[in-house]
């Protein structure tokens, strides 16, 4: 039984003062006090002299709500009593909408399911239901019923969801739900909008038989690894093993050149990440490419799934390129290589691409056809004094005292134009 708020209301009260507390206590939006012209009835208990109409829309873009009082003057000293029994009476008849999904705070991809329903609406039997987004004045109403069954398309971004009941008498009820929306592509590399069609691929690159691997001097502790074609696990390829073994965090970085083009600007990142039980001992997985540009400068377009801060990360030059310092930005994207499924197959491709400078964009990260924003833009040339390539690092770090894990790598594809 829900325990009823006492408030404390003089004779010689301001209405306006009388408004703030039935704006929190009846409809949460608004309430309009009258002293005059109103004709007693018996609502509340056996104080007959208080009238207390229906919340109503008042302003469909905010969903506020009105309660009206009538109260004549001469029964104003029965207030404190009244309002009393007011909140005692009404508290249940303000019903929500209940909303099985999406949660409060959940990350769904567009179009999604809304599950939802309502029994009663300020004591109103439900007549009809319906949903907007954010601020948009179009609602989607659904007649003669009182639940929804249905697929909402959203933007990208943060929203909030509006789910809504409406009473027999005209009584609205609303429920709002924050979401932030991502977009599902199963393949972006096989949708125009994110590659166009004369891109230039390199695939298989797991492959090429010119890997190498070695303790990375950025990380702490020690490290080293091994590698090996195998035949399985295997997603469509001949997969690659990388076997590393650490201790106090240290990271095996393993690397590849597969080509040469120094005029490319827009790149994707497309490959298969297969887990076994040993990825607790993962700290970070890291997927890099760099490329030399004509002005001997090296772009590093670096991005870590970081098990610490359990985001997405990307790499930024914050000193100059002839003075570089290197440094892991965390973008808004969340990502944990130890929430990933075990002995399964999962797809990474990322989006990137960068001015004659060297600034990069990081644009999106896509992780099983998920959708995330990364958007970030950041110097991020050295000088290095490398002769032209294209070079991607496939990074393993350990996490804790000491450790070993085994990762694979199938189908890597990097697309430029």
């Amino acid at each position: 039984m829900r325990k009823p708020s006492y408030y404390s209301v003089t004779n010689n009260f301001q209405a306006a003062a009388f408004q703030s507390i039935l704006l929190a206590i009846f409809c949460r939006e608004r309430a309009v006090l009258r002293t005059s012209g109103a004709k007693p009835s018996f609502l509340v208990g056996r104080f007959p002299h208080l009238t207390l109409k229906e919340c109503r829309e008042s302003n469909a873009n905010h969903n506020k709500h009105v309660a009206v009082l009538n109260v004549p003057r001469q029964f104003m000293k029965f207030l404190p009593y009244t309002f009393l029994i007011v909140l005692m009476s009404t508290a249940p008849a303000f019903a929500s909408v209940t909303v099985n999904s999406p949660q409060d705070g959940e990350s769904v991809t567009s179009p999604f399911d809304l599950e939802a329903y309502a029994t009663v609406c300020s004591n109103q039997p439900i007549v009809s239901m319906g949903y907007s987004l954010g601020n948009s004045s179009d609602t989607t109403i659904l007649k003669g019923t009182s639940s929804i069954h249905s697929k909402v398309s959203a933007s990208l971004g943060t929203q909030t969801l509006h789910v809504k009941s409406w009473g027999n008498r005209g009584a609205v009820c609303v429920t709002d739900v924050a979401i932030q929306v991502t977009r599902a592509i199963d393949d972006p590399a096989a949708d125009a909008s994110v590659v166009p069609l004369d891109a230039v691929s390199v695939s298989s690159i797991q492959t090429l038989n010119t890997w190498n691997g070695i303790h990375d001097s950025g990380t702490s502790g020690y490290s080293s690894g091994k590698m090996s074609l195998v035949g399985s696990p295997s997603h469509t390829g001949i997969p690659r093993a990388f076997v590393s073994t650490y201790s106090n965090g240290g990271g095996v970085r393993y690397w590849v050149s597969f080509g040469d083009d120094q005029t490319a600007t827009n790149f994707l990142y497309d490959g298969w990440v297969y887990l076994t039980s040993s990825a607790g001992y993962i700290g970070n997985l890291e997927m890099d490419m760099n490329q030399t540009m004509p002005n001997g400068q090296t772009v590093i377009f670096g991005v870590q799934c970081d098990g610490y801060s359990s985001t997405w990360d990307y790499t930024e030059n914050l000193g100059t390129p002839e003075a570089p310092k290197g440094h892991w930005a965390h973008s808004t994207a969340g990502c944990n290589p130890r929430s990933w499924s075990r002995d399964a197959w999962h797809h990474v491709e990322i989006t990137y691409s960068r001015t004659n400078s060297g600034m990069v964009t990081y644009k999106s990260v896509w992780l099983d056809g998920v959708e995330s924003a990364m958007n970030a833009t950041v110097p991020s040339a050295f000088a290095l004094g490398w002769g032209p390539t294209l070079l991607t690092n496939f990074q393993v770090d350990g996490l804790g005292a000491s450790g070993s894990s085994t990762v694979y790598l199938d189908d890597l594809t990097v697309y430029r134009w």
